[in-house]
């Protein structure tokens, strides 16, 4: 059995013991149930911006959804503190059978898109200037890269219905291939030099951007062309999960600006780039330097919570369906994010991601909060952290 099919087959028995029905914790309850909804105010952002703009005639407040990500979530984060409850593993078979969690990232995608096509009229109609569309480009840039976080929570799923569901909330970025690269190259060859969206030491976050996006579309090309052909399927055909994926981009691109005129073309594209920036910003800082160690024939360890940055700050749990517990998502990426658990033995990031983010956009800053974090985690041995 290779290193590969060991860690699935692994993998599997682990999401099979979390989903039987006994030993369940009746008495256990989410503390946070009912503050999920609160993520619905990012893609209902733009309507925010405009009601804002309308009664205070202040044009800043058109890029509402970049404030609420890079400067009143972070504050707020960091006001908050840590969560600091994760469920009991006798909890979580019946938090993974609550559909109510499952709604709250389904009701997403509808805001999403109404949020899209109100952005669309509002660049045609109401009196801004280049630098206010500009503004409302990186709001509705803002819905899109937390949008391809909701992708990221619906493509892990078995179920048709979700995969499905992930490529449509990608659809808004053009990042369609992300669903594969992410499930079957990412969570393949993560925390080592191989996987372009794990970031090096010493690597920069406008260095790491260009290698993550277009390393990341070849590897997605690669493992997508080898699945068809083993399958005796023409790699050009609707059956190709990035083709089928990147004709939702175009459909809905083409109705757009359909509607709208051609005039709203070069803003879908700023809110496409913004938004899958928003998105690599998130794995840069996720594995940054973290190394597998490797088997004696030279494979690499099954990923374990070790490989990942963990963050457990309340505000960015809710905002980001827990994906900062991302040590636990990639030892159980089965699990669904109400599921999911802050692992105290992995690396600690020092802040929420809506902190760390902003951070991670300056180089110099980041090295300095992060470079001796993690030379100390490796007790500065530099053999063992990811250089390139």
């Amino acid at each position: 059995m290779t290193a590969t099919s060991d860690a699935r087959h692994t993998e599997s028995k682990a999401v099979q013991n979390t989903d039987s029905p006994s030993g369940e914790n009746p008495r256990w309850r989410d503390r946070k149930r009912y503050l999920w909804p609160l993520g619905l105010l990012i893609p209902l952002s733009p309507f925010i911006s405009w009601f804002l703009v309308d009664n205070l005639r202040l044009g800043l407040f058109w890029a509402t959804g970049a404030w609420l990500l890079v400067i009143v979530i972070p504050i707020i984060d960091m006001l908050a503190g840590e969560d600091g409850e994760s469920p009991p593993d006798d909890a979580i078979p019946r938090l993974q059978k609550d559909r109510y969690y499952r709604w709250c990232t389904y009701a997403f995608l509808p805001l999403q898109y109404a949020g899209l096509v109100f952005a669309c009229w509002c660049w045609i109609n109401a009196p801004m200037g280049i630098a206010e569309k500009i503004a409302m480009s990186f709001t509705v840039g803002v819905v899109a890269g937390v949008g391809i976080n909701a992708a990221h929570e619906l493509g892990h799923k078995s179920e048709k219905s979700e995969q499905w569901l992930a490529k449509v909330a990608l659809a808004q970025s053009l990042y369609g291939h992300f669903y594969v690269e992410h499930n079957f190259g990412h969570h393949v060859r993560v925390a080592t030099p191989q996987d372009p969206a794990s970031s090096r030491f010493g690597e920069s976050f406008w260095r790491f951007l260009p290698r993550s996006v277009f390393g990341g579309l070849r590897s997605a090309w690669r493992i997508e062309s080898a699945r068809l052909q083993r399958k005796g399927k023409r790699t050009w055909s609707f059956e190709n999960n990035i083709l089928n994926a990147w004709a939702m981009s175009v459909v809905l691109f083409a109705t757009l600006i359909g509607i709208f005129g051609w005039e709203v073309a070069p803003w879908l594209l700023l809110q496409a780039v913004a938004g899958f920036t928003f998105l690599e910003a998130a794995n840069y800082l996720e594995h940054y330097g973290l190394l597998r160690g490797k088997r004696a024939d030279g494979s690499y360890v099954r990923c374990s919570p070790a490989d990942s940055w963990n963050s457990d700050h309340v505000v960015s749990n809710l905002f980001l369906y827990q994906l900062q517990r991302h040590s636990d998502h990639h030892a159980n990426p089965k699990l669904r994010y109400q599921s999911l658990r802050s692992a105290a033995e992995a690396p600690q990031l020092p802040a929420g991601y809506a902190v760390m983010i902003v951070i991670a956009w300056i180089p110099p800053l980041w090295r300095r909060v992060m470079d001796q974090r993690l030379l100390d985690y490796y007790d500065g041995d530099t053999e063992r952290i990811n250089v390139g």
